[in-house]
Order: C-alpha cells, then structure tokens, then sequence
C-alpha cells in the first residue's frame, strides 16, 4: 500500500497564491500518474491537473494558466503551484496516486485533503 501526505493550503485574498505538496510513502512502489481533486462544498469532486510518468500533464480549463503541477519521482512528491487564485477556487483539494508494484499490484491512493479557501 501507498500512503499519501498532502501539506500546504490555507487561506489566501483573491489573487493571492499557494502551493500545495503530496508525499508517498511505502515499500517498493512507482507512481504512474499523480492527481490534484478538489471537491466544493455541495459539488461534486472534480480532477483539477494530472501528470503522467512521462510528464504528460492534463488542467482543468478553469484553472489554465493559473496552476501548474510538477512531480518529483526521486522524492516521490506532487506539487501543485496555484497562482492568481479566485473565490470559486475554494475547496478541499485532494492529491492521487496511481501506483505500480514489482508483484505486480496496482492501486490508488488519496490524501486526506486540505482546504484552501480564498476571499474576495
């Protein structure tokens, strides 16, 4: 199993930045592809940026421009740099990991949150 530890978040004015990091941890494991989520309050969670192996990277059209994600694969981190943020920004956001082990098994595992909340 792939433990994740989400740090970063907070709360920030409109315009503002933050930067958020994911950590795994466990035995002998690679990370395929990392996912930033966030879910809104009475929304549905949403997958906010993705980067592969290959450093294939996927934004949500909202947050284009503004965000950029990045991954360490000797750290095995995530890191999501969010610049210019807005009010409908505001949310839980939750990092992925789609993982592979030598057995082979393949997994996913989630963060547990953390809230970034953004004024106006």
């Amino acid at each position: 199993q792939v433990q994740l530890v989400e740090s970063g978040g907070g709360l920030v004015q409109t315009g503002g930045s933050l930067r958020l990091s994911c950590a795994a941890s466990g035995s002998s494991f690679r990370i395929n592809t990392w996912g930033w989520h966030r879910q809104a309050p009475g929304q549905q969670r949403e997958l906010v940026a993705s980067i592969t192996n290959g450093n294939s990277i996927n934004y949500l059209d909202s947050v284009k421009g503004r965000f950029t994600i990045s991954r360490d694969n000797a750290k095995n981190t995530v890191s999501l740099q969010m610049t210019n943020l807005k009010p409908e920004d505001t949310a839980v956001y939750y990092c992925e990991a789609d993982w592979i082990t030598p057995i082979p098994e393949v997994g996913r595992s989630w963060g547990q949150g953390t809230q970034v909340t953004v004024s106006s």
